[in-house]
């Protein structure tokens, strides 16, 4: 990675870093090279990332990363305070998604939170420029087709999460969406 990518990469994480709480168990989808972790410190009392990109499981004291591709790879047996999604549903083909959200309300206790970043379609254009600049690697724009964001809420909210929060940032060209399980409020009849 080089420095773009890592301050754009940060200023996701410090977004969703207001919407984990002290202590949290946190589940990482698309973690890279747990960057997530180290900024979070000790903040979380442990967590977990997946991702196909990594060749080998790391394990340092206060997480794991393991290869693979969520939800197909990782056993349901574990259960999350948080599970994020920094820059990954654009990554993720259209058929696969209401699986990947339906697998996210499953792995999180009650009261837990599913913490979704999502760029903008028009970021595309700028982030090739800043690749054809080699300003960035390109962060597997490959993998992009033009995902709206606004379709970010109904998927969630289909697999019985509530959605607490959605603003942009980064000049807009940026959405983040905070969903939350079920935990003393109302189910949705």
């Amino acid at each position: 990675m080089k420095g773009t990518d890592r301050l754009l990469q940060s200023w996701r994480i410090r977004k969703a870093q207001a919407f984990i709480q002290p202590g949290a168990r946190v589940l990482d989808v698309g973690c890279a090279d747990g960057a997530l972790f180290r900024q979070l410190g000790e903040q979380i009392s442990g967590g977990l990332g997946i991702d196909p990109s990594i060749e080998e499981p790391t394990e340092t004291e206060r997480f794991r990363l393991v290869p693979g591709a969520f939800p197909d790879d990782l056993p349901e047996t574990e259960r999350f305070d948080a599970v994020t999604m920094l820059a990954v549903l654009e990554h993720i083909p259209l058929d696969k998604q209401r699986e990947l959200a339906a697998a996210c309300a499953r792995c999180l206790e009650p009261g837990g939170r599913v913490i979704v970043t999502v760029p903008s379609p028009a970021v595309d254009r700028i982030l090739h420029l800043l690749e054809s600049l080699r300003l960035i690697e390109g962060m597997a724009l490959h993998e992009h087709y033009g995902f709206e964001p606004g379709q970010t809420p109904s998927l969630f909210v289909s697999s019985g999460l509530r959605l607490a929060r959605a603003r942009k940032f980064q000049l807009g060209l940026n959405n983040l969406f905070v969903f939350e399980k079920a935990n003393g409020w109302p189910e949705a009849g």
